[in-house]
């Protein structure tokens, strides 16, 4: 299984994207899934719903900070992130939740909508997981 295919399967278990993206690698990162959900869970519907930078981006982000960073050198790591940012932004579109839900009809709020058949069927959410994982660990590999 490819680190997108868990990061979607995640996802459809009913993670939010950021979370979906961040545990798939949450063995490279030496992390509990509890430490990860808790670091990711914000980042989730575009920072808390506001549906600003997608949590699939902000997943992807997480991973290659902490696996290829040293905490330090900024320099290299925002390199890293515009060209891996650069790279989803070319296959889905943009790197902005809202443009990437255009079209469906979303609820607002706090409260995130059921998790059901219907909602994963309107929403490009679950593929963007899996492309932005595969996005991800194609630069923890480079």
């Amino acid at each position: 299984m490819t680190k997108g295919e868990l990061a979607k399967q995640i996802f459809t278990s009913g993670r939010n994207c950021a979370q979906s993206v961040a545990l798939a690698f949450k063995d490279e990162m030496e992390l509990t899934e509890e430490q990860v959900l808790k670091l990711s869970i914000g980042f989730g519907g575009g920072l808390g719903r506001q549906r600003l930078v997608c949590g699939a981006v902000s997943g992807m982000v997480m991973v290659l900070g902490y696996l290829k960073s040293n905490g330090t050198d900024t320099l290299s790591s925002y390199s890293l992130v515009q060209q891996a940012c650069a790279e989803v932004k070319k296959e889905i579109g943009s790197l902005i939740c809202a443009e990437l839900l255009e079209g469906v009809k979303t609820s607002t709020g706090l409260i995130p909508e059921a998790r059901t058949e219907e909602y994963y069927k309107k929403r490009p959410c679950a593929d963007i997981c899996q492309i932005v994982a595969d996005i991800t660990d194609k630069y923890l590999k480079n």
